[in-house]
This record gives C-alpha cells, sequence and structure tokens, in this order.
C-alpha cells in the first residue's frame, strides 16, 4: 500500500487530492498539512509515508526548505513536488534538495496517480517541462552520448528509468561495483551532474 502525505498551503487543494488519492485501492492518504508541520509530521512517525506530495508555495518555510530539512533528517519519504510556481530555478533547487519528482498542478489526474506510483517505485519523475529547463550544454551532451562505451551505453536507460545499481547489476548480469564503474562514466561523459540530470538527457536524446 502507497501511503501519501499532502502538503500544500490550500485547504480546497488539499482536499481535492486526498479525495482523488483515497478512491486508489492502492493508495491511502496518511494526512494533510499546509506547510512544515506536515514534512515535520512525515520525519517523526514510526512508519513514515511512502510518499511526501508536496507544494513549493508554503508559509514559514517553502517547499524546498521542507525538502533539505526532510533530507537532512534522512526521511525516507520519497518527495513529489506538484507546484502552480513558474520561478525555473526552483526545478533545480527541488531536484537538488531531494525531490524524487516534479510537475505542475495543471496535470491530468490520472496522469498524476500514475507519478505518486512511479515515485513510490523508485523512479525519478519530471514534467516535460521541467525535464527541459534542467538539461543545459544539449550539444555537448550529444557529443558525450558519443564518447559513451557499449557497456555504459546499456546502463544509461536503466539508469534514466530510476533503476537502482543493484536492479541494473541483476538485470544486466554483471557486479554492483561494474555498475558503479559505468554509473560514474555516464555521469562524466555526458557533464550531468547526478543521475536525474542524466535521465533527464535520456528522454531528450530518445526524444530526438
Amino acid at each position: 500500500m502507497i501511503s501519501v502525505l499532502i502538503a500544500d498551503d490550500h485547504p480546497v487543494v488539499r482536499q481535492g487530492l486526498s479525495v482523488l488519492l483515497s478512491v486508489q485501492g492502492d493508495i491511502a492518504v496518511a494526512g494533510e498539512g499546509r506547510g512544515r508541520r506536515a514534512g515535520g509530521r512525515a520525519h517523526r512517525r514510526a512508519r513514515p509515508p511512502t510518499c511526501l506530495l508536496l507544494d513549493l508555495k508554503l508559509p514559514v518555510l517553502d517547499g524546498v526548505g521542507v525538502l533539505r530539512e526532510l533530507r537532512e533528517r534522512g526521511c525516507r519519504s520519497r518527495s513529489l513536488v506538484l507546484t502552480s510556481a513558474a520561478d525555473q530555478a526552483l526545478v533545480a533547487l527541488a531536484m537538488q534538495a531531494g525531490a524524487a519528482g516534479f510537475l505542475y498542478k495543471d496535470v491530468d489526474p490520472d496522469a498524476l496517480v500514475r507519478a505518486v506510483r512511479a515515485v513510490h517505485d523508485g523512479h525519478t519523475l519530471l514534467a516535460p517541462e521541467a525535464a527541459g529547463l534542467l538539461v543545459t550544454g544539449g550539444r555537448a551532451a550529444v557529443t558525450g552520448i558519443g564518447a559513451l562505451t557499449r557497456a555504459s551505453a546499456r546502463c544509461w536507460p536503466l539508469l534514466a528509468d530510476g533503476r537502482s545499481n543493484k536492479e541494473i547489476a541483476r538485470l544486466l548480469r554483471i557486479s554492483e561495483k561494474t555498475v558503479k564503474a559505468h554509473v560514474i562514466s555516464v555521469l562524466a561523459k555526458l557533464g550531468a551532474a547526478d543521475r536525474t540530470q542524466a535521465a533527464v538527457m535520456a528522454v531528450r536524446h530518445a526524444g530526438r
């Protein structure tokens, strides 16, 4: 069962999200709140929710601040940002602070439910508009792609799919140590700061 904690400043939005998620057979709403307290409850629970659905426009401490605080406290809940904030810099800040996904509030309800499930399953998920903002230097990335070895190139799409090193090792029938070396190579040759940016590059490359 996927348990979701909702953090949003608007009661109507919280109620709508709660109703949408509650009718799903595999999702339970663990609670809701309007800001930092909701994030704090995620950390303090004996059994933290598996997913935190988080707006960025929150009182006292904004969503990025909540993400950073949760990461510092070692909270295991995976966070999916759902916001109307148009500030481009917030996309990178949220992902760097530990968000596992970033969507805008005009997302289709069914797509949002699928996103919650994907984030719960360990995937990284970005709205197309947000993904475009994270990737710079597209030509350099293409050059880096050409420099990937065949083995590293096999790891890249699995990494982009949100797979852990252990999962990639199992799927490719190689050791985790070898996978780690390939992941380091992929990030270096693509010029990606982290696995999330490498995943975004994979999405853009597939769409060429």
